[in-house]
């Protein structure tokens, strides 16, 4: 069973910082490529970025590119996505997501 467990959100002022993990179970990570979506309140899911299962090819959504960074751990079976600069703008339910399968999701809330 494919468990995904997603931390390190939080409340956090603009141009501030966070780093968001997901722990990775039940499924070969390493082999894996993995996603960030988001969704903002009252709004659809979008997909944030993207990092094949070796971390050689990464890809984000214009609204984040030099902001944030995708990368992985393949040996701690974890994803991370670090956000510097976060804007209001920024604020969502972030989940990661592996095919079909996506965490419980942490809120991202920027906030002056």
């Amino acid at each position: 069973e494919v468990q995904l467990v997603e931390s390190g959100g939080g409340l956090v002022q603009p141009g501030g910082s966070l780093r968001l993990s997901c722990a990775a179970s039940g499924f070969i990570f390493r082999s894996s490529a993995m996603s960030g979506v988001r969704q903002a309140p009252g709004k659809g899911l979008e997909w944030v970025s993207s990092i094949n299962s070796g971390g050689s090819s990464i890809s984000y959504t214009d609204s984040v590119k030099g902001r944030f960074t995708i990368s992985r751990d393949n040996a701690k079976n974890t994803l991370y996505l670090q956000m510097n600069s976060l804007k209001p703008e920024d604020t969502a339910v972030y989940y990661c997501k592996v095919g079909s399968s996506r965490c419980q999701g942490t809120q991202v809330t920027v906030s002056s």
